[in-house]
């Protein structure tokens, strides 16, 4: 170790003194402040007056001051089978993991913007050996006579040397605090990106749930209308054996029949689609994965609404938009900098000597101390235009923020609506269904009396397996208009669960993110 000599000890006093000034530099750049955005009251379609022409037992939305929505937001319709697949989406989606990944990748960005706040040090030690002919030098050396004579011999000299340079620009406008601050909030719309993607993912897989639930029901609901119609085909040729029907009934009957079965055979198709659907997001190939038959039968429960202002902390896609409004911003802050002059330090010093036992000493000792300023005089309006478009940028940004979030108004009030809409019009369909079989059951008994040819019997019998049809295709689209109303309402997330800027880089921050639900 060196001993401190007075010009070390000025030297380090200096350096300290210096840094302590340039590290309190000024930030220049607009300050951030996310724009107003008025939010009406209360959405219109949840209010009582949406629901005084309808019947009681229409659906209606959960009270403000009821249970809200909570991180596991499935759990409402109580589907056990459903909730266990949630918990392997969340595990083995890879469309999350690659967001996940996103989001890794964009809290390392705030690490290497983080370094340029230090200076940079860099050594090269070297050791070099260097041999004269005999014939090239001057030296001379001493005879036994005392007399002096021209040396003949070579010469080596050895050099060694541990140089070291130190490089540093002070932050004095804030262009790498502004730098480091663009990165936070790009790491942050990341994560709400994340937290969009994975709310998406979970609504994708509730929604092709249910439509695979429903297309067991349309199944049962074929496979109970092929035996109606085959026995429909019995009682058709028995009365034409008899003599009181004809051929042309039992011809009517069969086909009757096999366009059920026929249409039976169809509701696979779409029953294999969602499954293999389901698969894919949680993580598995198509071929491993099946499904049991199990019919639709989940009421849509009473969903917690609340009211519109809350939907701005409620939605990852608007506090996306947020973020990227404060990115934009200190982005423009970096652009700022450029106006001002820029100060380089340097510092050139290290260890040099002949003889490696004396390298460590205070006579091998030598260093260079430097500064220099740049400034530009004249770039043509670079700087101003460079400006101009990052606040251009920065105003649509704030353009998208407000459309974002009238986006989302819209569509809480289209869910609230089509599931309100649907309710109704499901009680309205059941009342068809009853109509539609004692329609049915009377064109049976007037067609076993004689009464009626059997063209009324297809008649009835195709109406009702409309009406039932619709029911079964009015349920479906009820619950999965639910699905997609807790989507817009954001699922079970708040802003709150984006990790602070000033720590989207630890290790706690990526732990917060990926255990979210």
């Amino acid at each position: 170790m060196l001993p401190k000599t007075r010009t070390t000890v000025n030297l380090c006093a200096w350096l300290a003194s210096v840094s302590t000034v340039l590290l309190g530099g000024c930030v220049v750049g607009p300050k951030y402040s996310a724009p107003a955005v008025p939010a009406p009251p209360a959405f219109k379609e949840s209010a009582p007056a949406a629901y005084s022409t309808e019947p009681n037992d229409t659906w209606r939305p959960a009270k403000p001051q009821d249970a809200v929505l909570k991180g596991k937001w499935w759990e409402i319709f109580n589907e056990p089978e459903l909730n266990a697949l949630e918990e392997q989406l969340n595990i083995n989606n890879q469309n999350i993991a690659q967001y996940f990944q996103n989001f890794m990748a964009a809290r390392a960005q705030v690490r290497e913007a983080r370094a340029s706040l230090y200076p940079t040090v860099g050594v090269t030690p070297a050791i070099s050996r260097t041999q004269t002919g005999g014939n090239t030098g001057s030296s001379v050396v001493t005879t036994p006579t005392g007399t002096a004579a021209p040396s003949t011999g070579s010469n080596t000299v050895s050099n060694y040397s541990l140089p070291f340079d130190v490089s540093w620009e002070p932050d004095l406008w804030g262009r790498v605090r502004n730098t480091i601050r663009e990165f936070q909030y790009a790491a942050q719309v990341s994560a709400a990106d994340l937290e969009n993607e994975r709310l998406t993912e979970q609504a994708d897989l509730a929604v092709y749930y249910f439509e695979l639930r429903g297309q067991d029901a349309l199944q049962e609901l074929y496979n109970r209308t092929v035996e109606a119609e085959q026995k429909s085909l019995e009682l058709t040729q028995a009365l034409a054996n008899t003599g009181i029907d004809s051929p042309e009934a039992v011809a009517q009957a069969e086909v009757t029949l096999e366009n059920a079965e026929a249409a039976g055979i169809g509701i696979a198709t779409n029953r294999a689609l969602y499954e293999h659907a389901i698969a894919t997001l949680i993580g598995k190939p198509a071929s491993d994965f099946s499904m049991p038959v199990k019919l639709l039968t989940t009421p849509v429960p009473a969903i917690p609404v609340g009211v519109p202002s809350e939907l701005l902390q409620r939605r990852p896609d608007i506090a996306a938009a947020e973020r990227t409004m404060a990115e934009a911003n200190a982005l423009i802050g970096v652009e700022t900098a450029a106006y001002y002059p820029t100060v380089d330090l340097s510092l050139s010093g290290g260890l040099q000597s002949s003889l490696i036992s004396k390298l460590f000493s205070v006579p091998a000792l030598f260093w260079s101390l430097g500064a220099s300023a740049s400034e530009t005089i004249f770039d043509a309006g670079l700087r101003r235009n460079t400006i101009a478009q990052y606040t251009a940028q920065y105003n649509a940004n704030v353009a998208a923020y407000r459309q974002t979030i009238l986006t989302a108004f819209q569509q809480v009030e289209d869910y609230l609506a089509t599931v309100r809409v649907l309710s109704h019009e499901i009680k309205v369909q059941d009342e068809a269904v009853d109509s539609a079989q004692r329609y049915l059951n009377i064109a049976l008994v007037r067609y076993r009396t004689g009464l009626d040819p059997y063209l009324n019997v297809i008649t009835a019998q195709t109406t009702l397996l409309g009406d039932q049809q619709s029911a079964v295709t009015l349920r479906v689209s009820e619950i999965t208009a639910a699905v997609q109303l807790v989507q817009a309402l954001g699922g079970g997330w708040n802003a709150g669960q984006i990790p602070p800027a000033s720590q989207i880089s630890s290790q706690g921050a990526a732990n917060q993110v990926a255990a979210t639900p």
